[in-house]
């Protein structure tokens, strides 16, 4: 993003006739003093954002975070905007992004044993075999944006943080509140959802991660980065799936299943077994995550932005949370700094409009993944397919959440469902998936299209 230079108007009057009014409406010169609350991934990112694109030399930029609340640094992977965005971001060449990352290339997502065909495919990103992201280090990426961002930086406990006349306030345990014209909510996702601040994404069938690091299967140049294509694993067990990330310094395994349908001691029995079967014979024990599938019905309000899990949360099959976090900081970032201040109130509930709307889309096609089951026949297969993903409709009916992101999940299946599409529809895209990704997910899911709908959205 270009930055904007403006010269201050004379107080004689000089300058260009339309110079004062376009600096009294710069947007940017109203949100002066910005916080980011939080320092994983979704906030590292907004804070080396705010830092790297402020038009303005004389912001002032708080970020923070509670040094007692770790990074849970599991790996990651990710969407190819990301290798552009950081590359702006840290100002540094891609392979040397990479190498810091403890990165590889990942070119997309191998599933092994989904579907009803029951034979392994790969969703690649598209340019297919060109266009690639990261497989990354969390907690790496956090200290290497916050490494490049200028910022006051405050270790403190944030108790809450509240819209106020033309701004913001956050509140501290032990020290005043302060007020700010921005403020980015990026503590993480609810410990219980409400129903009117939250949207239940029911038809997404995990709630829970065991997360293991075991040693690396990839081994680095001395003077480069790593080259060779590689994918996210996503391999389909009795219980969920199993997800494997490659970096240079560990493998990070993690298997992904629903609390409620499998006993965690039957999880952690197959985890075994998998690893064995891997030829895996040590592994360090990262944790177990319980997480809720959700989106934040009010992501932006013009002076608080929730980002990252904040705002909305999945599953991780689809490397969905970083590329939402991303969008959600760029798109109102935009806004403030080149759009007249005057417009802000006007602008908020457009802009939340969109990025809920985002977030569902992604729910959709997250949650379509387990429409086909996969070659295991077990309770919890047959609770996704049968049970879960059919609830859909009713969790994203446009009177309940306010979206009209079913109706564009429709028109893409709609579209798959062509066969042919027309050229003009080929660049098409459903959140940040294109058709190109419907397309491979149909294919190798054997996804039942065609069919006729029993309720079409209003």
């Amino acid at each position: 993003m270009a930055r904007r230079v403006c010269r201050a108007p004379s107080r004689s009057g000089g300058g260009a006739p339309g110079e004062v009014a376009t600096l009294k409406e710069l947007g940017s010169r109203s949100c002066r003093k910005i916080a980011v609350v939080g320092r994983g991934t979704a906030g590292a990112l907004a804070a080396a954002s705010v830092s790297r694109l402020h038009p303005e030399r004389d912001h002032e930029l708080h970020h923070i975070y509670d040094s007692r609340i770790p990074i849970i640094g599991v790996g990651e992977g990710s969407w190819p905007s990301l290798v552009r965005d950081l590359q702006q971001l840290l100002q540094l060449p891609h392979e040397t992004v990479q190498q810091r990352l403890n990165g590889t290339r990942k070119f997309g997502n191998r599933f092994e044993g989904w579907g009803r065909r029951r034979q392994d495919f790969t969703h690649y990103f598209t340019p297919q075999q060109v266009a690639y992201a990261y497989h990354l280090s969390a907690d790496v990426m956090a200290d290497l944006l916050c490494a490049s961002t200028q910022a006051r930086h405050i270790d403190a406990k944030v108790t809450a943080i509240r819209s106020v006349d033309g701004g913001a306030r956050v509140e501290f345990e032990g020290r005043e509140s302060e007020r700010y014209d921005l403020v980015f909510d990026a503590r993480g996702y609810p410990r219980q959802l409400d129903p009117q601040e939250h949207i239940d994404i029911s038809f997404i069938p995990t709630n829970c991660a065991v997360i293991r690091r075991c040693p690396p299967v990839i081994t680095a140049p001395p003077n480069g980065p790593v080259r060779e294509p590689l994918y996210t694993r996503a391999v389909a067990r009795p219980h969920g799936w199993v997800f494997v990330i490659p970096l240079t310094v560990h493998t990070s395994y993690g298997y992904v299943f629903n609390k409620d349908v499998s006993d965690l001691d039957a999880v952690e029995a197959d985890f075994d077994e998998l690893l064995a079967e891997e030829g895996v014979s040590d592994f360090e024990q990262r944790g177990v995550i319980p997480f809720p599938n959700y989106v934040h019905r009010r992501i932006y309000d013009g002076a608080v932005v929730r980002v990252g899990n904040a705002a909305a949360f999945m599953e991780p099959l689809e490397a969905t949370a970083i590329r939402l976090a991303q969008l959600q900081v760029a798109l109102v970032l935009r806004m403030r700094f080149h759009r007249p201040a005057e417009y802000v109130q006007g602008d908020a509930p457009v802009i939340n409009r969109f990025l809920v709307t985002d977030a569902l889309l992604a729910g959709l096609f997250v949650g379509w993944h387990y429409c086909c089951g996969s070659k295991y026949d077990s309770p919890f297969w047959r609770n996704a397919r049968d049970r879960v993903w059919p609830n859909y409709r009713e969790a994203t009916d446009p009177l309940v959440v306010d979206s009209s992101a079913l109706r564009k999940f429709d028109e893409m299946i709609e579209l798959v469902d062509a066969q042919i599409p027309d050229p003009a529809d080929w660049g098409r895209q459903c959140a940040f998936f294109p058709v190109s990704s419907f397309v491979q997910m149909a294919h190798g899911l054997g996804a039942p299209l065609g069919r006729k709908r029993d309720s079409q959205p209003t």
